[in-house]
């Protein structure tokens, strides 16, 4: 069977220096373009992390750090990765909840802009969740009754994720195949932000989702309180976050003036 698509699905998968948004960086990239009459296009490639990779992290992904001393840094790759998502949604396995965020922190690194507005992201391991709540080797051997051989290098992967996410559409009716129903279907929460520290309440307005501030309105708190935001761009949270509050913050000022 074929994704019903209304455009082009990106699915990618990233081997990392650790699980730490802000701070861990790409080791490995890989990207299946999936475009709407079933023609694919893929890439795959090794990222010098400009860090050491962690013994403990290598003897996962098998990716060390001669591996990637003469491979290009991400910035330097940036542009080319840019042009293979930009017209595209997103699909992954946990993606919503690493490896979009993660992707868009060294773009932001690299000077390249990166938002969600014009596209939808399809997160398969959620689906699988709640559904069969399994892993991904797992997820591969139920839905497509094949052993899933390369787990953790991103290229066996993404190949896995895409075709656990076209046996998902075909075994559950409940599942609507168009990447709109599936992006909603598995979202786990409503977030103006990919690491989560500023959500959406039923209004459709920002709110912190942390701290002593949690619950409360993002505009409120930045009015009452200006030295908040200051500490926010400051301390380590996600180079996205502070891009959506400054945003948010610029959106204030600009409704005050007008």
């Amino acid at each position: 069977m074929q994704l019903n698509l209304n455009k082009p699905i990106c699915f990618f998968d990233l081997e990392t220096t650790g699980v730490n948004i802000s701070q861990d960086r790409i080791v490995e990239i890989s990207i299946l373009k999936v475009f709407p009459d079933g023609k694919e296009e893929s890439r795959t490639w090794l990222v010098n992390p400009e860090m050491p990779i962690p013994k403990e992290v290598t003897a996962i992904h098998g990716i060390s750090d001669a591996d990637v001393a003469d491979k290009p840094i991400f910035k330097e790759l940036a542009k080319e990765v840019h042009n293979m998502i930009k017209d595209s949604d997103l699909g992954g396995f946990n993606s919503n909840r690493f490896d979009i965020p993660l992707l868009a922190e060294e773009m932001l690194r690299a000077e390249m802009d990166f938002d969600m507005k014009s596209r939808v992201a399809v997160d398969v391991q959620t689906i699988f969740h709640k559904m069969e709540q399994r892993t991904l080797s797992a997820a591969y051997k139920f839905y497509c009754n094949k052993d899933l051989d390369g787990a953790h290098s991103a290229e066996a992967d993404t190949r896995a994720t895409y075709e656990v996410l076209k046996a998902q559409v075909e075994k559950y009716d409940e599942i609507e195949n168009n990447t709109k129903f599936l992006a909603e279907f598995s979202s786990r929460k409503n977030f103006a932000d990919f690491a989560g520290f500023i959500a959406y309440n039923k209004k459709g307005e920002e709110c912190f989702s942390f701290g002593k501030h949690k619950g409360k309105l993002v505009t409120e708190v930045l009015d009452k309180e200006p030295g908040y935001f200051g500490w926010l761009l400051n301390a380590d949270f996600p180079l996205y976050t502070k891009k959506v509050l400054t945003a948010i913050k610029l959106r204030s000022l600009n409704n005050k003036l007008s």
